[in-house]
Parts: structure tokens; sequence; C-alpha cells
């Protein structure tokens, strides 16, 4: 069966075929009935023409079922169309209802809706030209990023996600157990984690960076890129509670080639999404975002700039009055900063780098002068960070002191720190939040309209 994709850019007419889809328009004129039809593999629909004065009685009963939303098969001759905009129409001659739609009930009529209307019927949201084209996007998106490592010569590893670690050390994490909490706290009874199912806390993972730095040490260049979980009550459009991350590690590789990979990477998606979504960010880019598409070729074209976070403050310091968060040597960069940095300062692209460590991981890679990491974020126009990563600390000592000053155990990192005490090297990865890639391709301004079923406080339907 050709999938109207197909039908749109091989098919010519003449050609007899059977068109199978979601009804998205109904037009009835007095001559004709015209239907709209969508099967979700590409942004435009097939138009489909009834003749009025054709129709017997039976076909006539099929059509009346026929409402936005309903499934069809509609049979044909494909015919050269005389309207704008579509070079191809399926001069109908059979008809077969699937599945009705009632008009009455049915949430998704011909008119705009409210993204935070969609989120509530999640169900049926990809239905819509908005969520259509998101998820058209993110399966490109998903492929580009395998295409990219795979001809690199990256290993994909699968890391749990369940664990006893805290990656961060932010200890934001969702736990796991099968313990009865309500009967045990019901008896006034401490909790014997050693009776849980796995003996002890455990968690849904926050990041896979410290499983699959084990691969690295032996594989020397993996990735990974699965769902993570954070437990932070932010309630924001730039937050979620689940998501996938990217991460790719590099055996023998410091910070510089780290910042050559992520540089890369992020042209190569960019590259990849104008090259093979056109339709859906040319919608993107009339509708949600005006000159998305410029602004991503703007910067797959740029060379990305170096900044070291000390002179990046530098120049915020110098403008900080524009700022709702004054920046300081110290603090944390913000969206308003980032942004700054990236749309005025250096007008594209940006890599900052050697943050002060106590911003950042214990994994993080000490420099020399002891109050800086080698650490790289990568910043865009219009979102700021996308990428944040870093050259790894392989010293054990130092690591083990990095540790102790983040008030983490290290007994709980016993396998990670044997990583440093057999055949330790220079090694460096980041970490890319795939819905924040998202949000930017797409111009998509909440990133929960980015994602299938968003995870969220308080959200946790479908």
């Amino acid at each position: 069966m050709q999938d109207i994709r197909s039908v749109l850019r091989d098919t010519k007419p003449g050609a007899s075929i059977t068109a199978k889809g979601w009804v998205r328009t109904r037009r009835d004129t007095k001559n004709a009935v015209f239907v709209e039809l969508n099967d979700g593999s590409c942004f435009n629909g097939l138009q489909c023409v009834f003749d009025a004065a054709s129709l017997d009685d039976a076909a006539r009963a099929s059509l009346a079922q026929v409402s936005t939303g309903a499934a069809v098969a509609v049979a044909g001759v494909l015919v050269e169309s005389p309207a704008a905009g579509q070079p191809v129409e399926l001069k109908a001659s059979g008809l077969t209802v699937y599945g009705p739609s009632p008009a009455d009930s049915y949430p998704l009529q011909k008119k705009a809706h409210s993204f935070e209307f969609l989120r509530e019927i999640a169900h049926l949201r990809p239905r819509t030209n908005s969520f259509g084209a998101v998820a058209r996007v993110r399966n490109q998106m998903a492929f580009a990023v395998h295409s990219f490592f795979q001809e690199r010569g990256f290993q994909y590893v699968h890391t749990p996600i369940i664990t006893a670690s805290d990656c961060e050390g932010a200890g934001e994490m969702f736990q796991v157990t099968t313990l009865d909490l309500d009967a045990i706290a019901k008896r006034g009874e401490p909790v014997d984690w050693t009776k849980d199912f796995f003996g002890k806390r455990a968690y849904l993972s926050v990041s896979g960076q410290l499983n699959v730095e084990t691969y690295c040490m032996a594989l020397g260049r993996v990735y990974t890129f699965g769902p993570t979980f954070r437990a932070e009550n932010s309630n924001t459009p730039r937050h979620l509670s689940e998501f996938w991350m990217i991460e790719p590690e590099m055996a023998f590789a410091e910070l510089p080639e780290n910042m050559d990979l992520a540089e890369a990477f992020i042209k190569h998606l960019l590259s990849w999404a104008l090259e093979r979504c056109g339709d859906d960010l040319a919608f993107f880019d009339k509708r949600i975002q005006p000159g998305l598409i410029a602004m991503l070729d703007s910067v797959r074209s740029s060379t990305f700039a170096h900044m070291s976070y000390t002179d990046a403050v530098k120049e915020l310091e110098a403008r900080k009055d524009d700022f709702e968060f004054k920046p300081f040597w110290g603090c944390d960069l913000q969206t308003e900063h980032e942004r700054y940095l990236t749309e005025t300062v250096v007008k594209g692209p940006l890599i900052v780098t050697d943050y002060p460590r106590d911003l950042k991981a214990f994994y993080m890679r000490r420099n020399d002068d002891g109050e800086t990491v080698r650490a790289m974020d990568v910043l865009v126009p219009r979102i700021g960070e996308i990428i944040g990563g870093s050259e790894r600390e392989y010293r054990h000592d130092v690591l083990l002191d990095a540790m102790k000053d983040k008030h983490l155990d290290p007994a709980s990192y016993w396998w990670y720190l044997d990583l440093r005490r057999y055949g330790s090297a220079p090694h460096s990865g980041f970490g890319l939040g795939f819905e924040r890639l998202m949000r930017y391709v797409t111009g998509m301004e909440n990133i929960r309209d980015v994602i299938p079923f968003p995870r969220a406080p308080k959200q946790a339907d479908f």
C-alpha cells in the first residue's frame, strides 16, 4: 500500500490507487464533495473529490459517515489538480468507512486549538498539523543522532534506567521500591531497605553518563540515548520530569576534541532537519517561529565562537543593569545571560568553557588553578544552552576529593572509582537533552509539546 507521501511525490496522474487515512476536512458543494485525507506520512494531505451526481444510495450512505477524524479508504484515479498548491487530487470512485468520528463529540474540529487544550487530549493531538509535524521531525532527529555517531565509529550502549547512584549529585531522583510504604508508616516502623527488591535504595536514573563511561574505558568511543528522570519540582515551559538524553563519551579525548565533536554534532542535526524535514519546518517557520529556517541555517553554517566563563562574565558585567539576574563571577549563567552572549556579543553559536568548579558536577576535571573545571556549555541563539559537557576527572585522588567536597559517599561510587584505579585515561563527553533540541529545531516554546506524552509535576496522564 502506498502512503500519501509517496503518492504525492512519485505517482503520476492516471494511476488507480486506494488511499487510506484520517479525514482532516470535508467540504460540500452543489456538484461535489471534497475530502482531505491525511495518513501522517507527510505534512500535506490528499484531496479526494466525489462527484455528487454519480453517487448511488450506498455511496451516499457511506459518505454521510465521513466527517473530521473518520478513518476511511478512498479508491479512485489520480488526476491533475486545478487547485493551487496541490499537483494532484484523487477522483474518487469508491469509499470504505473503517471508523466514523461523530462530529458532535470529536474534540478536533477545523479551527485553531490552543496547545494547552491539546495537552489535555494528548492521545488525539498527533492528528493536528502542529503535532504531526513535531512527531515526524522527532523521528528524523532520532535517526540523525544514530547516523552521526555510527558514521564516526561510536558504539551504542544501553545504560540502566534503575540505578543506585546519583550522577549529578543533586538528589532530585524518583525512588523505585516494591515496599508497602503506607503499611510501614501505619505500623510506625523504620523502613528497612535491605528488604526492598534490590536490597538497597534504588532510583530512576538522571543520566546514563557514569555507566557509559565504563564502556568508554573498554570500547573507546561510545554513546547512550535513552530516557532519564528528574524529580525537580519545576513547573515551567523548559522542564520535564521524564526526558531523553544523548550522551557520547570518548577515550583519550580532552576538552578541545570534545568541543569539536559537539560543534560537528549540532551542525549535523540542523543540516539533517533542514534537508529532510522541509515541509514540516516550513510550517513551523510560518505558524510557530518566523525566521526559524534562516536561524537554523545560520547556525549550521557558522564557526562556533569560544569564550571562557571568566571572559563571559566580564561581558555580562559590562551590561549588568540589563539583566533581571545580576551577573557576577561564580554565578550560574541564566538563560537571559546565555542569549545575550550568543545573540548580542558573538551574534552566533558560542562555547563557554572553564566554569567555577562549585557550579559543576563532581566528575569534571579540575584545572590547575584549583577554582575552575574543564567544562563546556554550547550556547545557541534563542534558547541559550543546548549542550553541556566536560573533560572527565580521571585522576583517582582528585576525583575522590571532589566527591567529598560535594558530600557524596565514595562507597556508593566504588565501581566508578575503580575506573580510575585500573587503566585510567583522559576522556571527555557531553549531554544533549533531546527535547531541548526539539524545541530548537521546531520553534515550539513549551517543552511539553515536543514529547509525545509529557511528564511534569502533577501530570502523569495517558
